[in-house]
């Protein structure tokens, strides 16, 4: 299976399960079923059906790192900026005339679907925040893991260097410890599936070793551990028994356990991962992201695939991804190139 396959796998796949979940984030289990029948929710809805904030950001984190390696500047600076971009979308209509690179101008970017508070706190706060002194230091919402798998398919990265490129990002908007080491669990876990070719046990074992270094890992840790012994009954109500995805080791924890309950049918497990009573977008975004990335672009359900709003740009962000980190020296002295990724 080829690297760029992964990419586009991992980006579209967060997207299809983000669609997948938006039309039931705030729907209780019984809800879900009254609307839906007694299976839940069985399809993906809309034509087009629309992505939310985590799939907004998750684009910008990308166009983070691209520009990052375009320049050879700080990471954590040049995401932010990208945050920032993120942030602007949130407050217009439209892009502007004068739209920083390629990824602003896109109209379709535009549209709050109700971003995290965390999220807009943090970057409203005129700093960026840091490990040293990170934003919104009790907040663990799922903000900032939702966003985080592009930090895990850098080629070019260890592991360990994915972990905290993550959790410096995660740290701008989400300071508590939960918070920002579920971010670098998820891109460590990303980035073990992709670059070294393991299942997903055991790139979420080889990570719990990683996360068991960190001070205050032990939510996260928990949370994975329950996430990988759990049954795989998959109902909703097994589902719950992991929280409610509102914070982000829960969201990690039920994607986590939607791809091992349907570790080779993505559409089963995207659908165990939205139909509960949670965070259902973020935790099937997540989902979609792991098993995009373990299984490339070609497992995923192509009919929902071709309903996805902004479909085409974001399998374009991925391919560009994709070329930044493989042939970065080869482009950067392309106009055209760096006119799409301004290094800033």
């Amino acid at each position: 299976m080829s690297y760029r396959s992964r990419v586009r796998g991992c980006l579209l796949g967060g997207a299809i399960g983000d669609a997948l979940g938006n039309p039931v984030e705030f729907l209780s289990t019984h809800r879900i079923r009254e609307r839906f029948g007694a299976d839940g929710l069985v399809d993906l809805l809309g034509d087009p059906a629309l992505i939310t904030d985590d799939t907004q950001m998750t684009l910008f984190t990308a166009e983070g790192l691209i520009r990052a390696d375009v320049r050879g500047k700080d990471v954590a600076l040049v995401v932010y900026r990208a945050y920032l971009r993120w942030l602007d979308t949130q407050h217009r209509s439209g892009p502007p005339d004068d739209a920083d690179g390629w990824l602003a101008g896109h109209a379709f970017l535009y549209a709050r679907r109700a971003p995290g508070n965390a999220c807009l706190s943090g970057l409203q706060s005129g700093r960026m925040g840091t490990p040293a002194d990170p934003a919104n230091p009790d907040s663990k919402g799922c903000g900032a893991v939702m966003r985080s798998a592009p930090f895990g398919l850098n080629p070019r990265w260890t592991v360990e260097e994915a972990f905290g490129a993550a959790v410096e990002c995660a740290v701008q908007t989400h300071g508590h410890p939960s918070g920002y080491l579920a971010a670098g669990a998820f891109a460590a876990i990303t980035h073990r599936l992709v670059l070294a070719d393991l299942g997903l046990a055991a790139a979420i074992e080889g990570t719990l070793e990683l996360l068991r270094r960190w001070p205050k890992h032990e939510e996260v840790t928990a949370a994975l551990e329950q996430a990988l012994t759990l049954d795989r009954a998959a109902t909703p109500e097994r589902v719950e028994t992991l929280g409610g995805g509102w914070v982000a080791e829960e969201a990690l924890a039920i994607a986590v356990y939607a791809a091992l309950a349907h570790p080779t049918d993505v559409r089963r497990a995207l659908l165990v991962a939205a139909n509960h009573s949670g965070d259902s977008d973020s935790t099937a975004a997540i989902a979609g992201n792991l098993l995009g990335a373990w299984h490339g672009e070609t497992a995923l359900p192509a009919d929902w695939v071709s309903r996805l709003e902004g479909r085409a740009t974001i399998a374009a962000v991925a391919d560009d991804l994709a070329s930044e980190f493989l042939h970065g020296a080869d482009l950067h002295t392309d106009d055209e190139w760096t006119t799409r990724y301004p290094g800033s």
